[in-house]
C-alpha cells in the first residue's frame, strides 16, 4: 500500500471474474521455489507450454529474466532478495488480476518473503510448489556453473552454500525433481489445477 495520502485505488470496470469467464480458466500464481539447479525454470516453462497447448491463458515469470530488467538494480543481499520477491509478488498479482495463470520461478529462499507474497492473494490463488532436490544433485547438474563459482568464493551469498534456503513448511505441491520426469511433474501440477477447478 502506498504511503501517500494522495494516491487512491481505482477499481477496474472489468472484474477478475469477468476475465475468468472470457479466458475459460480461473487465475492463480504457481510459485516454484527451490535451490538453484532444482529445475524451477525448466518445469515452470514446461507447465506454461502445456497450458498454452491446451489453450489456457498463462504466462511465465523467470527469476533471471526479471533481474535483467525490472530488478536489475538489486543485489543478492538479504534485504535486496526480500525486495526482489516483493516486486515480483506484486507483478504476479497483476497477472492474476488479469485472469492469467502465472508460473513464477524464483529461488525465494526465505519463508517470510514467500508468506508476504501469499498474503497478497485471495484463497487458493497462491500455489506454492516446492522443488525438492538434494543439493548434491543440484550441484551435479549446475547448468549455469554457479555452484562451482560459489564453492570457489566467486559468488557471495549463494543460496545453499553461503546463504540459507528455508524449506517451505506446508507447500501445496512437492515435486521431487530427481525422482520425477518433467512430464510426470507437469501432469501432477495440472491434475492439481483441475482438482481445484482452476482449469
Amino acid at each position: 500500500m502506498s504511503n501517500s495520502k494522495n494516491i487512491i485505488w481505482h477499481n477496474s470496470t472489468i472484474t477478475k471474474n469477468d476475465r475468468h469467464q472470457l479466458n475459460g480458466n480461473k487465475s492463480c500464481v504457481l510459485w516454484f521455489t527451490g535451490l538453484s539447479g532444482s529445475g524451477k525454470s525448466t518445469l515452470a516453462n514446461a507447465v506454461d507450454s502445456q497450458l498454452f497447448k491446451e489453450q489456457y491463458r498463462s504466462y511465465c515469470l523467470d527469476g533471471d529474466n526479471i533481474r535483467h530488467g525490472l530488478n536489475r538494480d538489486l543485489s543478492f543481499k538479504p534485504e535486496d532478495r526480500t525486495e526482489n520477491i516483493r516486486r515480483i509478488g506484486e507483478v504476479a498479482k497483476l497477472f492474476v488480476d488479469s485472469g492469467l495463470i502465472v508460473s513464477s520461478a524464483f529461488i525465494s529462499p526465505f519463508r517470510r518473503d514467500r508468506q508476504l507474497v501469499r498474503d497478497l492473494f485471495d484463497e487458493n490463488e497462491f500455489i506454492e510448489i516446492y522443488l525438492k532436490c538434494p543439493i548434491q544433485i543440484c550441484e551435479e547438474r549446475d547448468p549455469k556453473g554457479l555452484y562451482k563459482k560459489a564453492r570457489a568464493g566467486e559468488i557471495p551469498e549463494f543460496t545453499g552454500i553461503s546463504s540459507p534456503y528455508e524449506i517451505p513448511d506446508n507447500p501445496e505441491i512437492i515435486i521431487e525433481t530427481n525422482e520425477m520426469t518433467i512430464e510426470e511433474s507437469v501432469h501432477h501440477i495440472l491434475s492439481y489445477l483441475r482438482d481445484k477447478k482452476i482449469l
